[in-house]
């Protein structure tokens, strides 16, 4: 007999499964965040700790996962200054800044093992920060601030993508070693110039784990977007532009990737779906129907609002019933004797109804959005 997973057990408590110190602790909750059940079960998170799903995050189906992950002594080198931390951070950009490191975009962070413990002072990894410099960057009358692992005025201009034309020159010259607060000017004769400032899309990295539940996400490095100066040349007739061409566009900001976790367990609420036959890619359109439809509730009759209410021993001849309130609920028998009680017989119904009524779940999401929630 297939248990029915997805609603609170009795008495409102879901099933939620947390793995911390090494150990995984399966127990039944009534709370209603992470947060909340971590401090009921007496579960400290110190300094550096890191919890996926974050600690404001709802509870809201079984099998719900929670992972604690533990700090490690890492000590952060900035520039010969050495400063002592514990982080489970995942990523050296990450780490630097639980440390309290103030970064920029161009600032490049590395993570290496200690082999020399009494060289380094410490028994963990090292997270090394080599600093970008700060050059003042002129371009064509433009101010611009700029940071740089570039070496030479040369590689400055290489790094930036900066390309000279027949018309331009640099002051100083190429060879020209840059420390901060160099200035470098970008010149142009004989031609009128204007520049626009633009944002850099922030890039993002998503890595999947098979120990969250699906639907969960966490963030492990925060991005930022950049920023780039475009200069255009203008074309002038009679003193007003006909036209602009492009000349330059030189990244003024990085941006800064960001790496978010998002949770595959299919246990739950969503491993109900897979148990149905429902496609994976079909997934976010199953939970934003059903979730509006029932709040994934097998046992809603049309009309009852609030929380998920016990099997009432028969079901409403009249209205919508179930996960996906079949109209009459009796529908459902044609997917399996236990309709009325069992989420993935509903799930089943569900899913041929979709795909039969609309072709597909992308297309009953369409219908949903576009006739106003049905």
């Amino acid at each position: 007999m297939l248990v029915n997973r997805d609603k609170p057990r009795t008495g409102g408590a879901y099933v939620v499964i947390v793995s911390y110190d090494k150990k995984e602790q399966t127990v039944p909750t009534k709370q209603s965040s992470v947060g909340e059940l971590l401090e009921k079960l007496n579960i400290e998170l110190k300094e550096g700790d890191i919890v996926e799903p974050a600690a404001n995050t709802q509870i809201k189906q079984d099998d719900f996962r929670i992972n604690v992950y533990r700090a490690k002594p890492i000590e952060v080198v900035d520039n010969g200054r050495k400063t002592f931390t514990f982080s489970a951070a995942t990523t050296p950009r990450s780490v630097a800044k639980q440390a309290g490191a103030t970064l920029y975009p161009e600032d490049k962070l590395v993570t290496k093992p200690v082999t020399d413990f009494l060289a380094d002072g410490t028994l963990g990894q090292q997270v090394i920060i080599n600093r970008a410099t700060p050059i003042m960057l002129n371009l064509y009358g433009d101010q611009l601030t700029v940071r740089t692992q570039a070496k030479t005025v040369g590689e400055l201009l290489k790094e930036k993508n900066v390309k000279l034309g027949k018309d331009d020159s640099v002051q100083p010259v190429a060879a020209t070693k840059l420390a901060a607060g160099t200035q470098v000017f970008l010149l142009r004769q004989g031609t009128k110039i204007t520049s626009v400032t633009e944002e850099v899309a922030m890039p993002q990295e998503v890595i999947t784990d098979p120990n969250l539940a699906f639907g969960t996400s966490a963030v492990r490095q925060q991005g930022s977007p950049g920023q780039r100066v475009i200069t255009y040349q203008l074309n002038l007739e009679n003193g007003k532009e006909v036209s602009r061409s492009e000349i330059q566009s030189v990244t003024t900001r990085e941006a800064v990737k960001q790496v978010v976790v998002q949770g595959a367990s299919l246990s739950g609420i969503k491993g109900n779906m897979a148990l149905a036959g429902i496609a994976p890619g079909d997934y976010q359109y199953v939970d934003y129907i059903i979730g509006r439809e029932s709040g994934w509730c097998p046992t809603k009759a049309q009309g009852q609002y609030g929380g998920c209410p016990p099997y009432a021993g028969s079901v409403p001849s009249g209205g919508g019933y179930g996960l996906c309130q079949s109209t009459p609920g009796s529908k459902m028998a044609s997917a399996g004797a236990d309709w009325a009680t069992n989420p993935v017989t509903q799930l089943k119904w569900c899913n041929g109804y979709a795909v039969s009524r609309y072709g597909s779940w992308a297309a009953a999401y369409n219908h949903w959005l576009v006739s106003h929630n049905w």
